[in-house]
């Protein structure tokens, strides 16, 4: 079969290489028909993530046809249609049984590696390195799934491949972003960031209740993106994001304007807000979304902030747009 394989920092190449085979009776080898390429595997590429090998297969987000399947598989049989989870997990460690999957105690034959890396160890991942496994991806025409007894998805109904494709990887992640904010209904949420993640992050903000979203971004393409499902949108380049003043994501806009990395800046805002606000640090809201009227200068964006107003039932217009369209989808 071809696959991509990982051959160096800075390079890929698409080699024949060996189809995968039953190793194990909770196996699965899957025939795979759409895979994407996730913002991670840029740490691959660049060569940040060590224990790669040349030749590794890469990919993480992946679904397929099941060809084949090991004895303890009885959840699946072949012609089955399944998303892959990132994760690997045995299904019976404590972790698991809690549904910590990415936790997981029995799946990372390597977990020494990661712990002298990380310092703790998590499950086996797909195509992400030996010292999380050493598992082969699902950039290729075929993967061997382990413990398919657990992690596949099957998917029964008619939606495309397309629409459920990113339940392997960025969906969730995005969708875990806006669940960790503990989004009631009328809320109104900023996500920083409009990548792929950021709109996953947006659109299950909706999903949660979310009555408003702003998305800061400065990119036309993801600010419009954003715009489409409903988002008030900011551009930082051009706009004073610090208009957001008194909350903890203040200080993370200046050093986005000021072109830090977004992740350290980020990671500076969680440890300001578990430490000087208690609310924050509970997993409700680095803010209080209210007190942001009060906040806003005039300009722009407090206009379109007003924008979408509340209607007498609480429900907001952004809010029923998005509403409608995932209907009809």
């Amino acid at each position: 079969m071809k696959a991509l394989c990982w051959m160096g920092s800075s390079k890929v190449e698409v080699h024949n290489v060996s189809d995968p085979t039953i190793l194990n009776p909770h196996d699965a080898i899957i025939k795979v028909t759409r895979t994407a390429i996730c913002g991670s595997d840029l740490h691959l590429y660049d060569g940040f993530i060590p224990t790669m090998e040349e030749g590794d297969i890469l990919g993480h987000e992946f679904m397929g046809i099941v060809e084949e399947t090991g004895k303890s598989v009885p959840n699946l049989k072949r012609g089955d249609r399944v998303v892959v989870p990132f994760t690997i997990a045995c299904g019976n460690c404590e972790f698991c049984k809690k549904k910590i999957w990415s936790a997981c105690d029995n799946t990372n034959p390597n977990a020494h590696l990661m712990e002298a890396a990380y310092g703790y160890s998590g499950s086996g991942l797909f195509g992400y390195s030996h010292m999380m496994g050493g598992y082969a991806g699902g950039q290729a025409q075929y993967v061997r799934v382990p413990f398919a007894n657990v992690g596949p998805l099957k998917i029964e109904s008619d939606l495309p491949d397309e629409k459920v494709l990113f339940l392997s990887d960025i969906f969730p992640t995005g969708y875990m972003a806006a669940e960790n904010a503990q989004i009631q209904k009328n809320d109104t949420v900023a996500v920083w960031g409009c990548g792929p993640v950021g709109q996953f992050a947006i659109a299950s903000a909706f999903m949660l209740g979310a009555a408003r979203v702003i998305a800061i971004d400065r990119l036309p393409e993801r600010l419009e993106l954003a715009r489409s499902i409903g988002a008030i949108t900011v551009d930082y380049s051009e706009e004073d994001v610090s208009v957001l003043t008194g909350s903890p994501f203040s200080a993370a806009a200046g050093d986005l304007r000021q072109g830090e990395n977004g992740v350290d800046a980020r990671n500076r805002q969680v440890k300001r807000s578990a430490t000087s606000d208690p609310v924050g640090a509970q997993g409700r809201h680095c803010f209080d979304p209210w007190s942001l009227w009060g906040s806003v200068r005039q300009g722009s964006l407090r206009s379109r902030l007003r924008q979408g107003h509340h209607d007498e039932d609480g429900s907001d217009q952004h809010a029923q747009l998005y509403g409608a369209a995932a209907g009809a989808d």
